[in-house]
């Protein structure tokens, strides 16, 4: 507004995306807070609520301090990793603003959308009335996500790459700015997308540059994701979700190894 803009709504992921990072309550409320001085909408993407890797220090949404002008929205391609069973939730505040909201959104929707597909329709009645077999896959996705995430974690800091504490998702945004310097002066790094080309080339390990989500491009930031390691097969993927310690599985176990070997050769200082 100060810039002669007209802000109307501010978006946040609640846990983020791509940070794998969790939102205190605190920044929360302030932002809450904030949204209601300003008289702004807050739009809370909580796809990966789910997904906090300790139950018990759930994420908090923004609609806890502010109901009235919060739309949380959800789906099942995360939590439940139904990729391509694409059906999205919003729930709306039940305020002078959120009835109007909806009005509007369901205009405009009906001009868009007709309805998910039957069968993507029955399994999210299925999965939001959250049966006993439902929670436990997503309890035992939360361990799974959890242990290899820690184990990917080191991998990056080891090398020297700051990384803040991932809390849940699969997620990784490591930062190499500490490191800019040898990059450059080894692989002629500049920026994020430079990172992405030596590792995918070099290595075959495939992240995101930091512009990818909307960072300048000389960003030494990636993000990288654990799900490709928990295995090539159905059988292997059900073995990781499943295991007491998938870190002792074969495949996940030569993954991490590869990774690392690919960051030391990344941070090396010869080229």
């Amino acid at each position: 507004r100060a810039a002669g803009r007209d802000p109307r709504a501010v978006v946040v992921t609640v846990p983020d995306n791509p940070t794998g990072t969790v939102a205190s309550a605190a920044t929360v409320r302030g932002l809450a807070e904030a949204a209601r001085d300003l008289d702004l909408v807050l739009v809370s993407d909580e796809i990966y609520g789910d997904l906090v890797h300790d139950p018990d220090r759930a994420a908090v949404s923004p609609a806890r301090y502010a109901p009235e002008r919060t739309v949380v929205t959800t789906g099942l391609t995360k939590n439940l990793a139904l990729g391509g069973w694409r059906t999205g939730v919003a729930r709306l505040p039940d305020s002078p603003a959120g009835h109007e909201l909806r009005t509007r959104l369901v205009s405009v929707a009906s001009q868009i959308w007709s309805s998910p597909p039957a069968p993507v329709q029955t399994a999210a009645a299925y999965a939001f009335a959250e049966p006993a077999e439902i929670t436990g896959r997503i309890a035992a996705s939360r361990r799974l996500h959890a242990a290899v995430v820690r184990a990917a974690a080191a991998s990056f800091t080891a090398v020297g790459a700051d990384l803040a504490p991932v809390t849940a998702t699969c997620y990784l945004y490591p930062d190499f700015e500490p490191l800019r310097a040898r990059l450059t002066e080894a692989h002629g790094v500049s920026g994020g997308e430079d990172i992405v080309r030596f590792l995918v080339e070099r290595h075959g390990v495939g992240v995101l540059p930091a512009s990818a989500f909307g960072e300048p491009g000389s960003a030494l930031r990636i993000r990288a994701a654990t799900s490709r390691l928990y295995g090539d097969t159905d059988e292997q993927r059900t073995a990781a979700l499943t295991a007491p310690d998938p870190l002792t599985l074969p495949w996940i176990r030569q993954s991490l190894t590869h990774l690392g070997e690919a960051l030391a050769d990344l941070t090396d200082p010869r080229p």
